[in-house]
């Protein structure tokens, strides 16, 4: 089953347990992609800017290191709270020795502090970089940063995503779930940003594109 198939399934499970609730996920969704959130970032042939975060462990990771090495792929997730990134990392750690086979190395980035971080890659038995970008500082370069509507805060604690305590701030700010391929020389080689957190790159298709190089 792909990944696309998975999450609509996911959607749909869930919208039959909280329907209300769904729905209302659903039409701030829909504004967030009518307004053109996450669409200001960098597409393909642009330069990916270089960043320093630490892993889930407290070891610091460098992009320009790890593409001194190869390729790399990004993928910005909003935490290990949500089923759908689940999903997606469960996805990316399956092709993830396919992606080494190409030469290419992975690394995912969420806002969630170092220890929400290692609760994510345990929980999911990853066995690439996870990533703590505390405050968004790298997602909003890549122009994914976005804040929750007010409207439905409260509804993001009461379905277990208490985003001060995973994060360790109050600003409700999240990125847009987007994946970036990086050849070597720092150039984008793909990208796919959409502020609809239902789609997400397939896998298979990161395979395609650094098969490609």
């Amino acid at each position: 089953m792909s990944l696309k198939e998975q999450l609509v399934q996911m959607h749909q499970d869930i919208t039959a347990k909280i329907p209300d609730l769904a729905a209302q996920f659903d039409a701030d969704t829909q504004s967030a992609v009518d307004k053109g959130i996450g669409t200001g970032g960098p597409n393909a042939g642009d330069a990916a800017t270089d960043f320093e975060l630490p892993d889930a462990r407290g070891k610091t990771v460098r992009l320009s290191d790890r593409l001194a090495d190869g390729p790399v792929v990004i993928s910005f997730y909003r935490g290990g709270w949500c089923p759908y990134c689940n999903l997606e990392l469960h996805a990316l750690q399956e092709h993830l020795p396919q992606f080494e086979q190409l030469g290419a190395s992975l690394v995912a980035i969420s806002p969630q502090v170092p220890d929400e971080s290692l609760n994510t890659a345990e929980k999911n038995e990853l066995t690439f970089s996870v990533l703590s970008d505390v405050g968004n500082a790298v997602a909003r370069q890549y122009g994914l940063v976005f804040a929750v509507s007010e409207s439905l805060r409260q509804a993001y604690v009461d379905v277990g995503a208490d985003l001060p305590r995973f994060n360790g701030d109050d600003t409700f700010e999240l990125p847009v779930p987007g994946t970036f391929v990086v050849d070597r020389d720092g150039t984008i080689i793909a990208a796919f940003v959409n502020a609809d957190y239902k789609q997400r790159m397939e896998p298979a298709e990161i395979v395609r594109v650094l098969s490609e190089l």
